[in-house]
């Protein structure tokens, strides 16, 4: 049996004649992708790629049951890309794809669903036109179907950088996910094919001697592979956000005694602390009150009263966290945001680079869409006598139309 991690989750049922489930197969490195996170976890657009697929799925079949297959060491990459989703619990891959759609599809068993879509995390495109061709196949008595598009470009056989003739593209198709089987047929044909080395569901279908057919794909259901794809992905997630707003926010702190000060969320040695109710942190408080502006929803003292005793101390970590969540919950992204902080000491300059690191790891965003600078006021003012630090701040955000 499949390991399966213990968070539970409610089960959800289709109104459709049977049960319908979707298992997303995340269990992969990624490694085409380049350094870092395996692909499925990687930012575009402020959030996981695997949660951009999450939202895709969810929105194109709001009561499946969904299913995910990760690699163990990914569990709380996971928890954080799924957060509080009603989706089944994750279960572990295997060494193969295959293994690891057998586990997903062991664990799934329980709910005896009819049919199955199996679906790759790294296709966040996926539009509800293209699932409902699936199914429609499906009831019709299919038992697998895929989604494909029609090869447009000329095709060349090549043998040590020759060509060795042209490929006739008449019939030929690209496959896309998801792949969708009647689901006893497909945990048949997983039964059959073991110890085969096959690169997709609906191969499996075929070696098990299945018959499989197509329906019309969607060219725009990219698999996101290279770091290029990326970039194509994270420009799409924008054009879809056209509403485009800015916010300032603006915030003041005076020193008392201490030995350092919190700015942009990164301690500084210094010989004083900022006075606040929070740690102080002038830099992100102006920057959530610019995020927040930005989305029209308040402020910090709003949202954080100082008369609240539970925010005493408390890291300004989690007040821009904060922002930045209301943000994605209007299915929006923070593109851009500056703080520019205006004091004669501490100096900036040997901590901006921590600075910016630690805004970008806060609001999920690449550290080239965050700017900190810093200026003094020419000795004038309180901030020129060394009486305490201000912090102004803007934020761009892009947000989906209304209606």
């Amino acid at each position: 049996m499949p390991e399966v991690m213990t968070k539970s989750q409610p089960q959800i049922s289709q109104p459709s004649p049977a049960p319908v489930a979707v298992l997303i197969v995340a269990a992969g490195r990624g490694s085409r992708a380049g350094e870092g996170l395996p692909k499925q976890y990687r930012s575009i657009a402020g959030k996981a790629l695997l949660s951009h697929t999450l939202d895709a799925l969810s929105d194109a079949l709001p009561d499946a049951i969904i299913q995910v297959v990760i690699h163990p060491d990914d569990t709380g990459l996971y928890d954080t890309a799924a957060q509080d989703r009603a989706i089944e619990p994750p279960v572990f891959g295997g060494g193969t794809r295959q293994e690891s759609v057998q586990n997903g599809l062991m664990a799934l068993q329980k709910h005896e669903p009819e049919f199955v879509l199996v679906h790759d995390a790294a296709r966040p495109f996926i539009d509800a036109t293209t699932i409902e061709r699936l199914l429609i196949k499906l009831r019709s008595g299919a038992k697998a179907v895929l989604p494909a598009t029609k090869v447009t470009d000329t095709l060349k056989s090549v043998s040590n950088g020759v060509i060795t003739h042209t490929v006739d593209r008449e019939h030929l198709y690209a496959v896309q996910t998801p792949q969708a089987f009647h689901f006893d047929s497909l945990i048949d044909a997983h039964a059959a094919t073991t110890g085969k080395e096959l690169t997709d569901d609906g191969g499996v279908m075929e070696a098990a001697g299945f018959q499989v057919q197509i329906v019309e794909g969607n060219p725009e259901n990219f698999k996101i592979t290279t770091a290029s794809d990326f970039r194509k992905a994270e420009q799409n997630f924008m054009m879809q956000l056209p509403d485009i707003r800015v916010g300032s926010g603006y915030d003041v702190h005076r020193f008392e005694d201490g030995d350092h000060v919190w700015l942009c969320g990164v301690k500084v040695p210094f010989t004083k602390s900022l006075k606040g109710h929070s740690d102080a942190d002038v830099g992100l408080h102006a920057l959530t009150d610019a995020i927040l502006a930005a989305i029209a929803d308040g402020d910090i003292g709003q949202h954080f009263p100082p008369t609240d005793p539970k925010w005493r101390g408390a890291p300004s970590d989690r007040f821009l966290t904060f922002a930045r969540d209301r943000v994605l919950a209007k299915g929006g992204m923070i593109v851009h945001v500056n703080v520019c902080l205006i004091c004669e000491k501490p100096k900036i300059g040997p901590h901006n680079a921590a600075m910016r690191t630690r805004i970008a790891d806060l609001l999920n965003i690449d550290i080239d869409r965050v700017s900190v600078q810093a200026t003094t006021t020419e000795k004038l003012g309180f901030t020129g006598r060394e009486e305490g630090i201000a912090a102004q701040a803007t934020a761009t955000v892009r947000l989906p139309l209304k209606g």
